[in-house]
């Protein structure tokens, strides 16, 4: 059997200290495998998001191991972890994190320049991302042109124009109607089934949720629950994932 493309041991993650000391992850042990679709949920303050931000390499434990790959994550140095980051790792955000001023396409070439990518090579990559999200002919419109949905399928090009191993979406439809959501649910659940991408999603959407293989709650610090979803959704419902055409 393969070694899971994620481990976490013993990882906790502590805040302050002595009065105001907050213990914001308590002992995490998990197993991600590469091209998992994992929704990871939890009430506020339950430990979620900064268990997110580790996997992500945005943060570090106080304490215990993140291997990936079967490297120590914990023992990289700043811009070791950038690079790993860059390489491997995607991310989504409820808020879009879009450039105002700047088109779809050079948004999401972003990731790509900072990487070193000459400009050819950026852009056909971004074009193509673009394309794979639906947003084909929209390349030089700015944010303030695309609806929220159409911001979101920006994001996700600007996620996977590097070919990352593992997309992070945090709280991707925290920002859209239900019609958009179910179109970026749709999207997300692609990139998973067809090009086995690993995807790692915050939400406290049940329906959001309902579109990953496993769920794992958090509660106070901790894990309380990690379950296989026995019924996890296979499309979009038909009626909601008309491409939007505004």
């Amino acid at each position: 059997m393969s070694e899971p493309l994620i481990q976490l041991r013993g990882v906790t993650r502590r805040y302050g200290s002595g009065a105001s000391e907050l213990m914001a992850l308590k002992g995490i042990d998990i197993d991600i495998a590469a091209g998992e679709f994992v929704a990871i949920m939890g009430p506020s303050g339950s430990g979620k998001s900064t268990a997110m931000n580790i996997l992500g390499c945005l943060d570090t434990p106080t304490s215990g191991q993140y291997l990936f790959r079967q490297t120590h994550v914990e023992s990289l140095s700043r811009d070791q972890r950038a690079r790993l980051r860059r390489r491997y790792l995607g991310f989504v955000f409820q808020g879009f994190n879009l450039l105002a001023r700047t088109s779809a396409q050079e948004n999401v070439e972003l990731p790509l320049l900072y990487r070193g990518d000459g400009a050819a090579a950026r852009r056909t990559a971004a074009t193509r991302a673009l394309q794979s999200v639906g947003l084909g002919g929209w390349e030089d419109h700015t944010p303030a042109q695309l609806s929220g949905g159409q911001q979101q399928r920006v994001a996700i090009a600007r996620a996977i124009v590097t070919e990352p191993a593992v997309v992070l979406a945090d709280e991707p439809t925290g920002n859209l109607d239900t019609r958009r959501s179910h179109e970026i649910m749709g999207l997300l659940l692609a990139l998973n089934r067809d090009h086995g991408i690993t995807v790692l999603m915050v939400t406290h959407e049940p329906d959001m949720a309902a579109y990953a293989r496993r769920m794992v709650h958090f509660v106070d610090g901790g894990i309380s629950r990690d379950e296989p979803n026995p019924n996890p959704v296979t499309a979009a419902p038909a009626e909601l994932a008309a491409t939007e055409s505004t």
